[in-house]
């Protein structure tokens, strides 16, 4: 048996490759596809809320607690597949959890009342969480350093094509009949598509292998990204440096020493604020827009016309995300963020709502792909999927409880302080990540894991890596 390939060699390897390879860019495809139909897959409870409130003679209150219920599902679905995968692999974990999450959104769509549709929204979102980790944790440790932001711009902002789909299939099947809801939650569950897609098309994360001493199948990967890549540039590739410690199981006690303490609880905090203010917004429009005088249909088109800002908004990332400052940037936009929230709660022209609300849609997922991509990399390969999980995870366990937040201050407050609440949570999320998150952009994940290395230390070469060779 070959002896393993030390990690560091692996991951010095892959950071040195200078451009996107073309297995790169065909794995982009099939993970792009999964991420739409994860991302459909969140909004269709919101989407046919209006009718099953009237169909079922529902309350907002009653709205309220299926969506918590959701996140309480996505809550242990994050930890779970975060911790199943940095003990069994991205690839499978991936696959399984796109399943998984398919067959209970189509479950959704024979559910015969509100108990029912609690305990399959519960179990869709084990499924759609498990899958957002996995997959983030892949594509930090299989694209190259210098692109791999942008690319998950690109991959999470094709995914995103899926809000304003499902918005529009929706607009256009809810209205037509009793049961017209119900082929939404369908649409959701076509992920299966694409599970079957990847199993041919994805390989095992080299960097996963390489720690856990698959040494034949970690360097048969790497190789062959090499060479494709020498077979891009039309030259030899750059020097790799060992930067790595030596590979060890990962305890998810490590996430709270003296190592990673503080970027956890960063990590955490940041995330529940930022979901508690994006599904604040992104979770209630429609029933609050039907509560504030407009009619469902209506509700439904602003939603849809407003939910295509998502596109550009991760596509919006890809300029800078591998430039500027991840934990700035993002720190930025949530603030601008906020102040746009107040606009659309005060605003009482259509044209107003439609503009801010378009606007924040849009920043909302331009920041969504930096959270998406800093999350990961603060952590070592064998804490990377369980360690975005647990932020992420925290956030939706948060938004489960926070849900019943927005009806209770509507009802108590009135509609322009639902978003009086989604400004302040943005801000504060803003803020702390600002001054108290870690800086990653064009660091190999190898060096921002390392507990010796000061937190504001970058590598000589990672300072002068020119962005021309990091175009996609």
């Amino acid at each position: 048996m070959a002896s393993p390939i030390p990690s560091g060699d692996v991951a010095a390897r892959l950071n040195r490759l200078p451009v996107a390879t073309r297995s790169h860019k065909r794995w982009a495809v099939p993970l792009a596809g999964v991420f739409l139909f994860e991302l459909a897959d969140i909004q269709t409870f919101g989407l046919v809320a209006p009718e099953l409130k009237e169909q079922w003679s529902l309350s907002v209150g009653d709205i309220g607690l299926v969506t918590s219920l959701a996140f309480l599902g996505m809550f242990f679905g994050a930890i779970i597949g975060g911790r199943v995968s940095d003990v069994l692999g991205r690839k499978w974990p991936l696959i399984g959890s796109v399943a998984f999450f398919s067959v209970f959104s189509i479950l959704g769509a024979v559910a015969p009342n509100l108990a029912v549709m609690g305990v399959v929204r519960v179990l869709t979102g084990v499924g759609l969480t498990a899958m957002t980790m996995i997959g983030l944790a892949y594509i930090s440790e299989m694209y190259p350093r210098d692109l791999r932001g942008r690319y998950l711009a690109v991959i999470f902002g094709t995914g995103l094509l899926g809000i304003p789909i499902v918005s529009w299939f929706a607009r256009l099947v809810v209205p037509m009949g009793e049961h017209g809801w119900r082929w939404v939650f369908v649409f959701g569950g076509l992920g299966l598509v694409f599970a079957a897609w990847m199993i041919p098309a994805l390989p095992e994360s080299a960097r996963w292998q390489a720690d856990r001493g698959r040494s034949a199948d970690a360097e048969a990967l790497t190789a062959r990204l090499e060479e494709e890549a020498r077979a891009a540039i039309g030259g030899p590739l750059p020097e790799p440096e060992i930067e790595a410690a030596p590979p060890r199981d990962g305890r998810m006690a490590e996430l709270f020493d003296r190592t990673y303490r503080k970027r956890t609880i960063t990590l955490v905090v940041v995330n529940v604020f930022v979901l508690l203010g994006f599904y604040g917004f992104n979770g209630w429009v429609p029933t609050l827009l039907v509560e504030h005088g407009f009619k469902t249909v209506e509700s439904l088109t602003y939603t849809s016309i407003v939910s295509i800002g998502a596109i550009p908004g991760a596509l919006l990332a890809w300029p800078f995300i591998d430039r500027i400052e991840r934990k700035i940037a993002a720190g930025a936009m949530y603030v601008l963020i906020a102040v746009l929230a107040l606009v659309y709660g005060f605003a009482g022209q259509v044209a107003v709502i439609l503009v801010s609300g378009f606007l924040i849609s849009m920043l909302l997922q331009t920041t969504t792909v930096f959270m998406y991509t800093y999350g990961p990399e603060i952590y070592p390969t064998r804490l990377r999927a369980v360690g975005g999980g647990l932020g992420n995870g925290t956030g939706r366990l948060a938004t489960f409880g926070g849900g019943n937040l927005v009806p209770v201050i509507y009802a108590s407050f009135g509609y322009a302080a639902v978003f009086i609440y989604i400004a302040v949570v943005l801000a504060a999320a803003g803020t702390l990540l600002a001054a108290f998150g870690e800086r990653t952009t064009r660091r190999s994940l190898e060096l921002i894991a390392d507990d010796t290395a000061p937190p504001d230390t970058v590598k000589p070469q990672e300072a002068s890596t020119g962005p021309e060779r990091a175009t996609p």
